[in-house]
Formats: C-alpha cells, sequence, structure tokens
C-alpha cells in the first residue's frame, strides 16, 4: 500500500504526511495537530527545513485558510513548531 502524501503550504512540495505537521483551523481557533486526528480544516508544513521560518514571511496561514491572522497566532504557531 502506497504511504499518503501531501504538499506543504509553504514550499509547496509534495512529501508522505509522516514528514509534514498538520495545522488546523476549527471554531477553537488554529492550532499544531500533531496526533492528525482534530477535526477541522487542515494544512501541512515541513517538519525539516526552511519552511517553519518561512512561514511568517510569506503568511502562509493567511492565504491556506482564506482568513487574516495576527502575528501572536503565527508566533504561537512557531513555538508549538519549534518543539
Amino acid at each position: 500500500m502506497e504511504k499518503p502524501y501531501r504538499m506543504c503550504m509553504v514550499c509547496r512540495e509534495r512529501k508522505p504526511k509522516n514528514e509534514l505537521v498538520r495545522i488546523v483551523k476549527n471554531q477553537d481557533g488554529i492550532k499544531v495537530d500533531k496526533t492528525g486526528k482534530v477535526d477541522g480544516r487542515g494544512a501541512y508544513i515541513c517538519k525539516e527545513g526552511n519552511c517553519c521560518d518561512k512561514l511568517v514571511k510569506t503568511k502562509a496561514l493567511n492565504k491556506t485558510f482564506r482568513e487574516n491572522f495576527s502575528i501572536d497566532v503565527y508566533n504561537e504557531i512557531m513555538e508549538k513548531l519549534k518543539i
């Protein structure tokens, strides 16, 4: 059976799902989903590389979820991605 692939919202590269981190937007807000099972609209970002750093610069969350997020939301996501 073939592994599921997803696309990083920053670099647009397709990678196996287990090499990416899922970020979810739902009624509770936006958060990092380490389990991959949280309900809501999900987008993926590379675990390794420059994508985490470019997330804020390119405002990829705004484009992906079609909503304007504050810098505080980006900072919170960045803190959780570093762990």
